[in-house]
């Protein structure tokens, strides 16, 4: 990784030069904005002679003087007010090459020190099916998940599903009153949101049918036998629906340890946090204030109301004895870390969730919980007119219904292209093209902007799309088909092309790229390269023959070929993203 070992250096540099540094400052280096003036630069001169009170340019040149790089740079250089522009050889960038070839991990180098990291995403809702709404968490956490195990660290995904809760009054009551076996089993999700509906209706239009639901609810909360049955069997017929999306998607979690597990453990940890005094008893409920221990800006517990800070103080425990998703959100905690000892703990979850995950984190804390808690929020999916997607009726769009579209629209184009392909080839590439555009439209967007959801844009051939990246891949693959016999790639490369070079950094920015997706939790940054490397490949396709090359120049560019390959295919499988051999 060129950006690592260029800032080992250039630390080591400022010491050989005698230069002291000021406390919590660490030179760095990073890829140059301007590649004219070389492939990675560092501005630490200017910021360190501002604070030595000294010439930037000066000391610039005094740290190149020490700067011991003669085994990666062909160049260095000092432009403009202090600038250090550092160009790599051609001989690190054909040993780069060569690793990535060669490494299973295609030159990406694992963490020095490995952490335990809970990953909490998708969390659909045990009776209903999963929709539209839910990409954006199992797309990125997903995602999130291969990229943090990729580099070395251990990943434990949890699928936090919703299966408690006072809904359940409504379907065990819909359950023995008005439930259609014959539907149920022909598509077990539609008939319970449709039993819970006509109940939720007829609640609404009469409070004795009301009662009754709460009567059922309390009857399952108790343990009635009757009633946990068929909120077992409500249970057990969702997680086969979803295991079938979850494979239809690739993705896999490790647990699906919803709601439900935690329940014995809320009543213990509500009466441990009262008697720790970390929360009190207001009007009747169980609840946390703030303490006084942070600015009021910085405090969940306070909300600003005209000119004063008011309480907003986080519910454990309601006054009727109910509990509520902080309460849970509190067990689970402790469960992640006490039988699983995470280091950290990532919740994908929407932005609207921000002060629910302020208020939790910020109680663990105070119960003395050390380990790292990230909320990693994104915004909205709006449709074409820019407003909410949903469908002409206004009912929220399935998530089998975006996937079942992408394909079949996949599958009309690939008809169009007579490619040789026989009826079952087309169908797995329209399923591949299809999941994999539809990945690819979510998680090449930054995650807490809203996007608009365009099926045209997302199947495009041209562009930052699923579709495109996949071609790439596929035109680095036909390369190797119109060779006879196999191919022996060796070390004798020499990059000596405008071209060769520019796609040899490209390839070799991939080690870093796929550690910086983490620093912000942004599978974009990842994306975006992709698109940038596919880009870049086409431009020296274009510039340079491969085939009709001999030499070194033809096993340096079937090398480049080979390299751009595997990077394609690693970086779409972080993302979750299949490739396929011919399109």
């Amino acid at each position: 990784m060129f950006r690592a070992l260029l800032t080992s250096r250039l630390q080591a540099a400022f010491t050989a030069a005698g230069i002291d540094l000021p406390e919590g400052f660490t030179p760095g280096v990073v890829i140059a904005s301007d590649t004219r003036f070389g492939d990675y630069q560092s501005n630490a001169a200017m910021i360190l002679a501002k604070q030595l009170k000294t010439n930037p340019r000066a000391l610039a040149e005094q740290i190149k003087a020490a700067l011991q790089v003669e085994d990666l740079c062909e160049k260095i250089t000092v432009d403009g007010p202090g600038f250090l522009n550092l160009t790599l050889s051609p001989a690190a960038l054909a040993q780069r090459l060569s690793v990535i070839v060669k490494d299973d991990h295609v030159g990406v180098p694992q963490v020095e020190k490995a952490k335990t990291i809970v990953v909490d995403f998708s969390a659909p809702n045990i009776a209903k099916p999963m929709h539209v709404g839910h990409i954006r968490s199992t797309f990125i956490g997903d995602s999130l998940a291969r990229v943090a195990r990729f580099i070395g660290h251990k990943v434990i995904t949890d699928n936090h599903v919703g299966d408690w809760g006072t809904q359940f009054g409504m379907i065990i009551h819909g359950w023995k009153t008005q439930l259609d076996q014959s539907k149920l089993k022909a598509d077990p999700i539609h008939e319970l949101v449709s039993v819970y509906k006509a109940v939720n209706a007829a609640a609404n239009a009469d409070e004795a049918v009301l009662e009754i639901c709460k009567g059922e609810l309390v009857k399952l909360q108790q343990g009635d036998a009757e009633n946990l049955g068929i909120w077992k069997e409500c249970v057990r017929l969702t997680l086969e629906q979803l295991e079938k999306v979850y494979g239809a998607l690739d993705i896999k979690f490790d647990h699906y340890l919803g709601e439900s597990f935690y329940n014995d453990a809320l009543a213990p940890l509500v009466a441990e946090m009262l008697n720790q005094g970390i929360a009190t008893i207001s009007e009747g409920a169980t609840v946390v204030f703030s303490d006084g221990s942070v600015k009021p800006e910085n405090d969940p517990f306070l909300i600003r109301d005209k000119d004063e800070w008011k309480p907003a103080p986080c519910i454990i425990r309601k006054g009727d004895g109910g509990y509520l998703y902080a309460t849970t959100d509190l067990a689970t905690i402790d469960y992640r870390v006490k039988e699983w000892q995470a280091d950290e703990i990532w919740y994908v979850v929407g932005a609207p969730q921000q002060l629910h995950f302020r208020q939790v984190f910020a109680a663990a804390q105070r119960r003395g919980i050390t380990t790292k808690m990230i909320h990693i929020a994104f915004g909205s999916i709006l449709g074409p007119d820019g407003k909410m997607f949903k469908t002409r009726s206004g009912e929220t769009v399935g998530l089998l219904e975006v996937i079942d579209e992408a394909i079949e629209r996949a599958r009309t184009a690939a008809d169009e292209k007579e490619q040789g392909l026989s009826a079952d080839e087309k169908d797995e590439i329209a399923r591949i093209i299809g999941n994999g555009s539809v990945k690819y439209a979510e998680l090449s967007q930054n995650r807490l902007t809203d996007y608009k959801f365009s099926w045209d844009k997302m199947l495009s051939l041209q562009g930052n799309t699923a579709p495109y990246l996949i071609n790439a891949y596929v035109r680095t693959r036909s390369i190797f088909r119109k060779l006879d016999g196999e191919v022996t790639l060796t070390d004798d490369l020499a990059i000596t092309e405008p071209a060769e070079r520019v796609l040899a950094m490209k390839l070799a920015q991939f080690a870093e790229n796929a550690h910086d997706i983490l620093d912000d939790h942004r599978p974009n940054l990842l994306a975006n390269y992709l698109y940038e490397l596919a880009d870049t490949y086409h431009s020296f396709y274009e510039a340079c023959h491969v085939l009709r090359s001999e030499g070194t120049a033809r096993n340096t560019r079937l090398t480049l070929c080979e390299a751009t390959s595997r990077v394609l295919k690693t970086g779409l499988g972080l993302l979750g993203i299949q490739t396929t051999e011919r399109m």
